[in-house]
């Protein structure tokens, strides 16, 4: 005997798909709804469409957390803290170690405390080369070789940067000072950071400095610790002695090593005569043989044209105002500073100071007493 197909079950299955069937209609129905209204906004009018990466990034964020909030409603907190982590506005308990004691005895808890997290990468230390631009509202000019105080990333410390310059893609020229409005390269030691990170500089952080105290900002550019930055570098001497277009130069070098270091350098004469260093002499200590386009004579000075590479000082002094029980932290000084602080005088070299000189009075009664 056979069953029919009539009975509450069956009716039951079919419940069930023309549910599913709805539900899926109901859908697509939804995404086409979706896909129409955007393609309206993208054409009829395309300047309304457009978001800005803030909101486009602000959205992404809102349906990132929407999407957690949907997914984590049934777990517990502890376990949605371990896998999510702890959502903003959260209280949290945080465990420090190896924490120095002057923390502890001159805590104020008036004062604000960030706490921030730094990835593997960022524990070491090397030389990084920024992009710094002093700021228009800093009255000073930096200086290579002052110290500046850098806040990048999680961190503040005091460094020592090189200024420097490229010089047509050939090589990195040192900079005196730092450009009058417009960028220039900065090298200096201090904890690895991503490139494009942006900072600010200070020249310092006490509260009692009049004016505008950011010195300059910028942005990590590169990692490298082969970083090669050359000065130039101006050698003179003297010839001591003269056979037609050979020439001996003495007291442009202090020993043979130093010679043998720029043989097939080239060199000039203050009249413009060009020549070429040729050997070391064993006798004065630094002289050398040279050849010339022309003979040269006895009163001109020889001169050599160089570039001699420098590196950065491996100075690195992190701010440690936590440290401190009145929160006011200072650095390394300038010798400038030093010597206001403890009313010295700048040492005088007796040669560079102005003279009166008396020969003009004789020169005058030598002109009074002369014969018509």
């Amino acid at each position: 005997m056979e069953a029919s197909g009539d009975g509450p079950d069956s009716n039951e299955a079919d419940d069930t798909v023309n549910d599913a069937d709805a539900i899926r209609e109901k859908t697509l129905a939804a995404k086409k709804e979706a896909l129409k209204r955007k393609f309206d906004q993208q054409y009829d009018d395309p300047e309304e469409a457009k978001m800005s990466f803030y909101d486009e990034k602000k959205e992404e964020f809102a349906q990132q957390l929407r999407m957690n909030r949907q997914e984590f409603e049934d777990v517990d907190q502890q376990t949605r803290a371990l896998v999510e982590g702890y959502r903003p506005g959260s209280y949290v308990r945080v465990e420090l170690v190896d924490v120095p004691c002057e923390l502890v005895d001159n805590f104020d808890p008036s004062y604000p405390i960030i706490l921030g997290g730094l990835l593997p990468a960022e524990e070491r230390f090397g030389i990084l080369q920024v992009r710094i631009k002093r700021h228009r509202w800093f009255a000073k000019t930096l200086k290579t070789n002052d110290p500046l105080i850098f806040s990048l990333g999680w961190r503040r410390f005091q460094s020592i940067p090189i200024y420097s310059l490229d010089d047509h893609s050939i090589r990195m020229r040192m900079l005196k000072y730092t450009p009058e409005h417009m960028h220039c390269y900065a090298t200096f030691y201090g904890p690895v950071s991503l490139p494009n990170t942006g900072f600010c500089a200070f020249n310092s952080v006490s509260d009692s400095i009049p004016g505008f105290r950011i010195s300059a900002t910028g942005v990590v550019l590169d990692i490298d610790k082969s970083t090669k930055i050359v000065k130039k570098l101006k050698l003179t001497g003297v010839p001591y002695k003269i056979f037609k277009n050979t020439a001996f130069i003495k007291d442009m070098f202090n020993s043979a090593l130093e010679v043998a270091k720029f043989e097939g350098a080239n060199i000039k004469t203050v009249s413009g005569i060009r020549g070429q260093i040729k050997k070391a002499q064993a006798k004065p200590e630094g002289a050398f043989r040279a050849t010339f386009e022309d003979k040269i004579l006895m009163s001109d000075i020889v001169f050599l044209r160089a570039w001699y590479s420098i590196q950065p000082r491996q100075f690195y002094n992190p701010v440690t105002s936590l440290l401190l029980r009145e929160k006011k932290w200072e650095g390394m000084r300038l010798t400038g500073q030093v010597r206001k602080e403890y009313d010295l005088s700048a040492p005088q070299n007796i040669n560079s100071t102005y003279k009166v000189l008396s020969f003009l009075s004789s020169c005058s009664s030598f002109e009074l007493n002369s014969p018509p």
